[in-house]
């Protein structure tokens, strides 16, 4: 019986790291272990690969820095931390947006990733549209966020 257990779990294992175990899918995420098994689409593979990235932790520095067949995040309703701080703080980054600075305006700017000599131009653009970023007292964070990007999209 055990020649017969062990033929099994033979072809189970070459079965599950060939391409066709569940072709066309990769559930691995990015980060190294998705470079280093790119194009293995089996079942072991990806588990090591998500093992991997889990044991490494590379996906966080991935994702931050668009590294490691990672993305950095193309919306600010996407990016986490913007998202976050928005809902946190979305009146005193209001009155920061309407007089054109503040300490909220400058860590909204930071976690855009602005360049320092582009925030004025990004604090001046963010007040002269105030009406539009914020048109309601009961406006949602992610109202704020997609009415920013609106704003930033339209000056650039």
């Amino acid at each position: 019986m055990k020649p017969l257990a062990i033929l099994v779990l033979a072809g189970l294992c070459g079965f599950a790291m060939s391409d066709g175990a569940l072709a066309g899918q990769s559930n691995t995420g990015c980060g190294l272990g998705s470079i280093i098994f790119q194009g293995q689409e089996g079942l072991l593979s990806q588990t090591l690969a998500a093992t991997f990235n889990g044991i490494w932790g590379n996906q966080t520095i991935g994702i931050t820095f668009g590294t490691s067949n990672c993305e950095k995040a193309t919306s600010f309703t996407a990016n986490e931390k913007i998202n976050r701080f928005v809902y946190d703080n979305m009146d005193n980054l209001a009155m920061d947006i309407s007089k054109g600075s503040g300490e909220y305006l400058t860590t909204l700017a930071v976690l855009m990733d602005t360049p320092v000599e582009q925030r004025a131009a990004l604090y001046h653009t963010l007040q002269a549209n105030f009406s539009l970023i914020y048109p309601s007292p009961d406006v949602t964070h992610l109202d704020v966020l997609s009415n920013i990007e609106k704003v930033l999209h339209q000056s650039s």
